[in-house]
């Protein structure tokens, strides 16, 4: 009898795995057919980027396309954000896919046809906007994606809701956005979210590689700022100040010591960056006040309560041991938490990613101190998280032009592939929760 039930469980297991292999032949054939549409939906994105909360056109192309497919769809969430739900013609779970939609104020370098020339107004000041991340990208995919599934709609085992985010990037003190303010407003909820799974592109990963860390992935991120007061006192008379520019440059030496002396750096990574400094007017004159802001980094709750302690402790006492007064603000404007990969859930679905890019460019990757908001969606549902290469086949990692940069470029042809993975990380999901 043991026999027959292992014969029984045996051909079970063969059949799911043809359907599947059936299944992604399928996903190929139709990603390749609309794999210069979705080239062409991101060359128009990056021709037109916006920054966060301020997606309008973004979101109306992206509202009209799910619509066309016949796609059920939610527009202004979480101000501009869209959302669209296809339901299956078979019941299962829901799995939810996302893609951030917003431009960084960066002024473009890149000698592309379509490259960015708009300008807008950010901090109060004119700034050039770029997709100098990828998120173009990462809507053209999801857009793709959309368009895979609802051709195979009677076929799909479950719900597909598509979450198309703004503001990943971040928003303005006091402002809310992002995926807290989606969560916040019930995107995971009506049909609730089994599972959810993002992509990021990286310009400085091989094209046809995909990338992955089971656990901390990236960085939980808090910014900061510090306020150290003195006196002020003419440049020639020193003793007759309290000098925060000092005391500012003994605080950010002090710092470093959190990364140095305090982290278990054979656990985790952790970084302190203190990435402005203002105070003062002219050069003979000590001023009364110096402003820092800064970013923190740590992959474990431990470690960020940690960090937050001794940032604290360590900038109040050396002002104090000058004889000045420091305040600090952290989270200042915003707060990432870890971006946190299920590890069962990535165990499970490694298998998915093998057979979409071919197990030898399915790579294990180091953390990454970069931050996510998709970790707020991880909070609340597993969540796994990938990284799709967007570098030219041959070219130099080191020389790569970086996210976040005039120069940053990325190769289209690794596209399909990201359209690929997010239609079959769906299918496979579903299918072994049947």
């Amino acid at each position: 009898m043991k026999k027959i039930y292992l014969l029984l469980f045996s051909f079970t297991s063969l059949a799911a795995f043809a359907q599947k292999s059936e299944q992604r032949a399928t996903v190929a054939k139709k990603a390749d057919a609309i794999e210069q549409k979705v080239i062409s939906w991101r060359r128009d994105f990056h021709e037109h980027p916006e920054l966060g909360n301020n997606e309008v056109r973004t979101a109306g192309i992206i509202a009209k396309h799910l619509e066309a497919l016949g796609i059920k769809v939610t527009t202004g969430v979480a101000k501009t954000g869209v959302v669209g739900i296809l339901k299956g013609g078979k019941p299962g779970p829901v799995v939810a896919l996302r893609a951030d939609m917003d431009g960084l104020p960066v002024t473009e370098r890149v000698d592309v046809p379509f490259a960015s020339k708009v300008k807008a107004q950010y901090n109060g000041q004119t700034v050039g906007v770029m997709h100098a991340c990828g998120h173009d990208s990462h809507v053209a995919i999801l857009m793709g994606v959309a368009e895979v599934l609802a051709s195979m709609q009677k076929d799909i085992q479950g719900t597909v809701k598509f979450i198309f985010q703004p503001a990943e990037e971040g928003v303005s003190a006091g402002e809310e956005g992002g995926a807290a303010l989606m969560v916040k407003e019930g995107v995971l909820e009506n049909p609730k979210v089994d599972v959810i799974f993002g992509l990021h592109i990286n310009s400085q990963t091989e094209v046809g590689t995909v990338t992955y860390r089971p656990g901390g992935t990236m960085a939980a991120v808090n910014d900061m700022k510090i306020t150290v007061t003195g006196r002020q006192a003419h440049g020639a008379y020193p003793w007759s100040s309290i000098d925060p520019i000092v005391t500012s440059a003994q605080i950010i030496n002090n710092l470093q010591t959190i990364v140095s002396r305090n982290l278990n750096v054979t656990e985790n990574p952790g970084v302190v960056t203190i990435g402005a400094i203002n105070g003062g007017v002219r050069s003979n004159i000590i001023p009364e006040k110096v402003e820092m802001l800064g970013t923190v980094r740590n992959f474990s709750k431990e470690d960020e309560a940690m960090f937050i302690d001794r940032i604290k402790t360590i900038v109040t006492k050396t002002a104090e041991a000058n004889g000045a007064t420091a305040e600090v603000k952290i989270p200042y404007s915003n707060h990432y938490p870890v971006t946190f990969n299920n590890i069962a859930l990535t165990e499970k679905m490694l298998p998915s990613m093998r057979a979409t890019a071919g197990a030898d460019y399915v790579k294990l990757k180091p953390p990454v101190t970069g931050a996510e908001d998709f970790s707020f969606f991880q909070e609340k549902v597993p969540g796994l998280f990938v990284f799709l290469g967007g570098m030219p086949k041959g070219a130099d990692p080191l020389k790569a032009p970086s996210h976040h940069t005039p120069d940053f470029y990325l190769d289209e042809s690794g596209f399909v592939l990201g359209v690929k993975l997010l239609s079959n990380l769906t299918l496979d999901y579903m299918a072994m929760k049947k």
